[in-house]
């Protein structure tokens, strides 16, 4: 499911939950809703919460570190792809063919990464990636002086940290969050939510208060999960470093 669904489900459980205890409320006895009853559920309530207030902060950071690790290999993957074509440049014309080569494999992962608003879907990434290719290419070069073998080294090591990047970033695109931290996160949310609406009064001011915070936990799932899925949704990992580095190849 998507994270606008996830939300949305979010707030139906928890604000539909927190109203539904506000019509419970008018047909237990008395007894139920003295002062003792709301302090044992208050409490049990509050440490409910805490254990939410917990999960959710644990939740938060492994997505946002997911969100970050995705975006520093992007940018490291931009830099390691210019110092790649101008050692090559430097190496001499007969690496043209390659530059070309990176050019193309460059604007490929661009559109197939962040197409352009009504692109069609791009097809599956395959297992072999073009930086492999072009260090096979490199490869085969023959330098002729130590300027060119150790050009020809740095290529080599350059084409390797792209690689290495490249499967770190298709090895964690699962994402970082497990969706039973979700499930569990949002049931104690709606028992929390219940719990609110279990000793408040039905009026426009506690409907506008479950409203706000129903809506606001519901954004808070969103935005979790969209941390956690760095090249999907609304949220992303900004291409611009690889724009720049396609913008600049071959000069």
């Amino acid at each position: 499911m998507s994270a606008i669904t996830i939300a949305a489900i979010t707030f139906v459980c928890t604000f539909g939950c927190a109203w539904l205890g506000t019509v419970i409320r008018s047909t237990l006895p008395q007894s139920h809703l003295s002062k003792e009853s709301q302090d044992v559920v208050r409490l049990g309530m509050g440490l409910v919460a805490t254990m939410t207030a917990l999960l959710l902060g644990l939740v938060t950071a492994a997505a946002k570190n997911t969100f970050d690790s995705h975006d520093t290999a992007v940018r490291n993957s931009a830099v390691n792809t210019l110092m790649l074509d101008r050692d090559l440049a430097r190496y001499g014309p007969e690496t043209q063919s390659i530059r070309d080569l990176i050019r193309r494999a460059v604007a490929a992962r661009i559109e197939a990464t962040w197409p352009a608003k009504g692109a069609a879907p791009p097809p599956p990434m395959g297992v072999v990636s073009p930086a492999e290719t072009i260090q096979d290419q490199i490869l085969a070069l023959a330098p002729g002086n130590d300027t060119q073998r150790w050009l020809k080294g740095e290529c080599l090591r350059l084409t390797d940290e792209i690689v290495k990047a490249r499967w770190r970033v298709l090895g964690s695109h699962a994402g970082a969050v497990p969706r039973t931290f979700l499930v569990v996160v949002i049931f104690w949310l709606t028992a929390t939510f219940a719990s609110f609406g279990l000793y408040a009064p039905r009026n426009i001011t506690v409907l506008t208060v479950l409203i706000i915070a129903s809506l606001s936990v519901a954004a808070a799932i969103f935005l979790i999960l969209e941390l956690d899925g760095p090249f999907e949704g609304l949220i992303k990992v900004a291409g611009d470093p690889f724009r720049y580095a396609l913008a600049q190849l071959g000069k």
